[in-house]
């Protein structure tokens, strides 16, 4: 078993899917996390690449693992759905293609 590398996060109300994936695409991590113990499961580890579907609570989210090092991007809604029927699988499926995701860092300020 090798060392998560991508991590697809299907945010909830109160409890988010995480699924992990090694260089290879070997699973590695599968497992509900209770939004108490969200941040305290990513400190825990290695800085490493996370999708997530976007929307209001992403960002929230984002900033959150981003402060621990992680890097994040966010995708469209309709990618994930598209990209597996589990979407927290379909978000690390989606991470892995560039034209499927926006950094939460880079997004670009609407407000005028």
């Amino acid at each position: 078993m090798g060392e998560v590398i991508t991590i697809g996060l299907d945010t909830a109300k109160s409890v988010f899917q995480v699924h992990g994936v090694d260089e290879a695409g070997a699973v590695v991590i599968r497992k509900r996390i209770s939004r108490a113990k969200l941040v305290e499961f990513f400190a825990g580890l290695k800085p490493c690449l996370v999708g997530v579907e976007a929307c209001p609570a992403a960002h929230h989210w984002g900033r959150e693992l981003q402060a621990l090092g992680h890097t994040v991007k966010l995708m469209p809604p309709s990618y994930v759905k598209a990209a597996s029927p589990s979407r927290a699988t379909g978000t690390c499926g989606g991470c892995s293609s560039p034209a499927r995701w926006r950094s939460s860092a880079t997004r670009k300020s609407t407000a005028r």
